[in-house]
Parts: structure tokens; C-alpha cells; sequence
């Protein structure tokens, strides 16, 4: 069978942002959980079954997400990486927003590779806890369009507050702009 498609390639490098957040992994953990709350499946949908409005996802999205982000997935891989003898501790997240994601999607819907973003709290070393996420602007900016750059820049400056509400150092890397 034939095909004719083109295949485009798009290297491009991402930053990995790990920060040690000086904070017992359960601690941390549940204030993350509790300043990024679950996705409300069922909530969102009613919104699609009812044909609801946008201005009404964004309402809800809006009094839902107190820091802007929501967690639509999470897994704990500590009790599987256990039986493989590893004694550390992490849980990974997709953690975001549709209605910002929305703002690049509109542009181009491979955005959806890095939205929501992927993190992961974890512990490690001498038994420190850390928050690792890839940086939004290095993830959006390849894909050379200023609008979904700008949100990808808006995105660092989200994480960053969010990082400070947490009480875990705010990176360099997300403020300067």
C-alpha cells in the first residue's frame, strides 16, 4: 500500500525543571493535591452533555482551578517500581487547564503532546522530595508560533506561583522573560 503523506520533523530541546522542595513527600504531596485539584469528570461531562456554552466551561474551569491548574490523571508508581526492589517513593501527574490549553489548540492541535503537562513529585537521593516538570515555554515554543510561545511563557509564570503557594523555591528559569 502507497501512501502519500508527508512526515515533518521537529527537533527542539525542552528544559527539565526538578526542584527540591524542602518538604516531606506526603506534606508536599498533599498540598499539591489540595492547590491543584482533580478534574471533576463528571462535572465537565454535564457541561458536554447539556451543549453547554464555553463561557460556562470557563466558568466552571475558572472557580474549580484556585491556581489555574487541575489534575486529570495521576498515578502512583511506588508500589509497582517496588516489586522490582526500587524503595523510592513517586507519584506522576498530567496536571493543567483546558481553557488555556484551548489558547493554543485553536493554532494547532498537536499542542495536546504537551497539554496537560506531565509532573511528578518523588523522592530520592538521601531521601529528599522533588517537583519535576518540563519547562511549558521549551515544550511550547517549538512550535514556531508566537501565539502558543506567548501562552507557553504565560504557563511558566502560572507554574512559578504556583510553586511559591507551595512553599518550594521558584526557578529562575520561569520568570525570566
Amino acid at each position: 500500500m502507497t501512501m502519500d503523506a508527508s512526515v515533518r520533523t521537529f527537533p527542539h530541546e525542552v528544559t527539565r525543571l526538578v526542584v527540591d522542595v524542602g518538604q516531606p513527600y506526603d506534606d508536599f504531596r498533599q498540598r499539591y493535591e489540595e492547590a491543584v485539584p482533580a478534574l471533576d469528570k463528571r462535572q465537565l461531562d454535564t457541561l458536554i452533555d447539556r451543549a453547554a456554552s464555553w463561557e460556562d466551561a470557563v466558568a466552571q474551569t475558572t472557580a474549580d482551578a484556585p491556581h489555574g491548574f487541575l489534575i486529570y490523571w495521576k498515578t502512583d508508581t511506588t508500589p509497582l517500581m517496588k516489586l522490582a526492589g526500587n524503595r523510592w517513593r513517586c507519584v506522576a501527574y498530567s496536571m493543567g487547564n483546558h481553557v488555556i490549553a484551548e489558547w493554543m489548540f485553536r493554532h494547532d492541535p498537536s499542542v495536546m503532546l504537551y497539554a496537560p503537562l506531565r509532573t511528578a513529585i518523588y523522592v530520592a537521593g538521601e531521601g529528599h522530595t522533588y517537583f519535576a516538570v518540563d519547562q511549558p515555554s521549551t515544550c511550547f515554543s517549538s512550535f514556531g508560533n508566537a501565539a502558543i510561545t506567548e501562552v507557553g511563557l504565560e504557563l511558566d509564570d502560572k507554574l512559578a506561583a504556583l510553586l511559591a503557594v507551595l512553599g518550594a523555591a521558584v526557578l529562575a528559569e520561569l520568570t525570566k522573560q
